[in-house]
C-alpha cells in the first residue's frame, strides 16, 4: 500500500480474527484519513442509551416517542463522551465534516436541537466516541489482515438495522464473513 492511500468515505470491515473487543465484528465508517492518521465511527455497536437521554443531558427539549427511543451507537473507544451525528448531506450546521457529497458528520449541538424539533437532517443517527489511528497504523492493520475495506454504502449506513451492517458490508466485496476462519495469516 502506498502512503497516499486515502480511506476517507470507506467502510472498515473487521475480519473475524480481530480479537480487540472494541472492534470485534464491527464495521466502521472512515470520516477522515491522511498521513497524520484516521478517524472512523463504528456503525453497529449499540449503547444501552437512547437518544432521549442525550437530549436530556444537553437540556434539549424533545418530544417523547419514537425519536427519543432511537438507539445511540458506540462509535469507538476514544472520547466516549463526544457525540457525532452521521447524516445525509443536508442543512448548515456549526461544525460539520463533509465526508462525501452524500454523507456528513456533525459534532455541534445545533444539529441535535434541530433533530429534536423535527427539523434536522434525515436520515441521521448519533454515535458517542470514535476510533482513531495514528499515521500509518491503520494501513499496518489492513496489511496484517485485521480489516477489509469497501466503498461506503448509504443503504448499509442508514437503512439496515445495526446488527446486519457488518455482514452486509462484507457482502459488498462478495465475502460471506460468517464463512471466514477466525484466524488469519499471510501467504
Amino acid at each position: 500500500m502506498s502512503e497516499s492511500l486515502d480511506l476517507t468515505n470507506q467502510l472498515l470491515i473487521a475480519m473475524p480474527a480481530l480479537g480487540d473487543p472494541n472492534f470485534s465484528h464491527t464495521v466502521a465508517f472512515v470520516c477522515e484519513h491522511g498521513p497524520k492518521g484516521a478517524l472512523a465511527l463504528v456503525l453497529n455497536k449499540p449503547l444501552p442509551m437512547r437518544l432521549g437521554e442525550v437530549f436530556a443531558q444537553l437540556d434539549i427539549e424533545a418530544p417523547k416517542g419514537k425519536l427519543s427511543e432511537e438507539v445511540v451507537l458506540r462509535g469507538g473507544p476514544v472520547q466516549t463522551d463526544r457525540g457525532f451525528v452521521v447524516h445525509a448531506a443536508t442543512g448548515q450546521w456549526d461544525s460539520t465534516l463533509k465526508v462525501s457529497d452524500a454523507i456528513h458528520v456533525t459534532t455541534s449541538r445545533d444539529i441535535l436541537a434541530a433533530i429534536a424539533r423535527g427539523e434536522g437532517p434525515s436520515p441521521a443517527f448519533v454515535v458517542l466516541g470514535y476510533a482513531g489511528w495514528e499515521g500509518g497504523q491503520l494501513e499496518d492493520e489492513i496489511r496484517s489482515n485485521a480489516w477489509l475495506t469497501a466503498p461506503a454504502d448509504q443503504r448499509i449506513i442508514f437503512e439496515l438495522p445495526h446488527e446486519q451492517r457488518w455482514a452486509a458490508a462484507a457482502r459488498l466485496l462478495g465475502v460471506d464473513i460468517a464463512r471466514l476462519a477466525s484466524h488469519s495469516g499471510n501467504a
